[in-house]
């Protein structure tokens, strides 16, 4: 979850009108969680805050997806080979393997070790900088999501020495937990943003689909400005991969926490962020980070060739002469306001 998980690259754009729908108001809950910021927004008749639910909510997912949190069910994995996972832990290892099929292996949970020789892990590495390559080599000799094996509620390692990171994945299933969790609670006009990924449903106070804008650096990467226009969410999800949050520089080349499972390989291409918008949030951060390694051209190919993943995209990229370019799926404008 995103106490390792990407840092934001979406932020929220909304403007709240002087006069708000009757009887409905505006209640906002905001705190840290993940290693991240988070903003619940909705619309309501009661305004009694539901920031210790939702805080709970965050406790109960870390107990069973926190890599940070001794204890948790991904560490009894990762320490013995084999779990009995919880609801959240079996709905995230479920959703990642469906999408390593999908994707021919370029998403892949089991990249924990590589994860940790390039030093965006829990803890870091002795050297800086590149890994060695033979620690690359052996460290390939564990990932593959074929090793992960599901009997019920258990998950076990087909290879000792197998583990699993699920950062790339679990923050998009908490914010559309926490949005199931305000469904139940009757509200149907609500935004949840966790560290840069969100779900919006219904409407905001003045009555609008909820809309966000989306980051891009500046040519210098030092600053940033929004694409022209926004986004509007008519009850989606959307997450964003990116190469300009976590990363380091060597020589000419900067290399990005997003590792590549079939190589060993950390992001060092030209893209600098794809957004994906899906139908809840699970998915969309789901997919971004196999569409963010496949490259522009690979990647908008794949949404079209998979209708039946619902998935839209724009790629933000640094083109040969060094301008910042934008590529969008076939029906992403639809979803931008002009």
């Amino acid at each position: 979850m995103k106490s390792i998980f990407l840092l934001p690259a979406l932020f929220i754009t909304m403007t709240i009108a002087a006069q708000q729908p009757e009887k409905l108001k505006l209640v906002a809950c905001e705190g840290k969680a993940q290693g991240t910021y988070y903003i619940v927004k909705y619309l309501s008749e009661d305004t009694t805050s539901l920031q210790g639910r939702i805080d709970s909510v965050f406790r109960v997912i870390d107990q069973s997806l926190s890599l940070y949190k001794p204890g948790s069910l991904i560490n009894t994995f990762n320490t013995t080979g084999k779990v009995r996972m919880d609801e959240h832990m079996q709905a995230v290892v479920r959703k990642a393997l469906f999408t390593s099929k999908a994707t021919s292996g370029l998403f892949d949970i089991t990249v924990k070790p590589l994860v940790y020789l390039w030093g965006f892990g829990v803890t870091k590495p002795s050297y800086k900088g590149i890994p060695p390559a033979d620690s690359i080599r052996k460290a390939l000799a564990y990932t593959g999501y074929r090793y992960l094996r599901i009997k019920g509620t258990e998950l076990t390692a087909a290879k000792k020495g197998v583990e699993i990171d699920c950062n790339g994945i679990a923050q998009g299933y908490t914010v559309d937990v926490l949005g199931k969790f305000l469904e139940r609670q009757g509200i149907t006009n609500y935004l949840v943003d966790v560290g840069g990924e969100l779900c919006a449903k219904g409407h905001n106070a003045r009555g609008q689909v909820w809309s966000i804008g989306i980051e891009r650096p500046s040519p210098g990467d030092t600053t940033y400005e929004p694409v022209q226009g926004l986004v509007r969410l008519p009850d989606k999800g959307i997450a964003t991969s990116g190469n300009y949050r976590r990363f380091f520089d060597q020589g000419k080349t900067r290399f990005a926490h997003t590792i590549h499972p079939l190589t060993g390989e950390a992001l060092h291409n030209n893209i600098i962020s794809v957004t994906v918008i899906a139908a809840d949030c699970f998915t969309a951060d789901a997919f971004d980070n196999p569409l963010i390694l496949m490259g522009v051209e690979k990647g908008l190919a794949f949404i079209a060739q998979h209708p039946e993943y619902g998935l839209e995209a724009v790629y933000i990229y640094k083109a040969a002469d060094g301008t910042i370019k934008e590529a969008f799926s076939k029906g992403f404008k639809k979803y931008m306001e002009q």
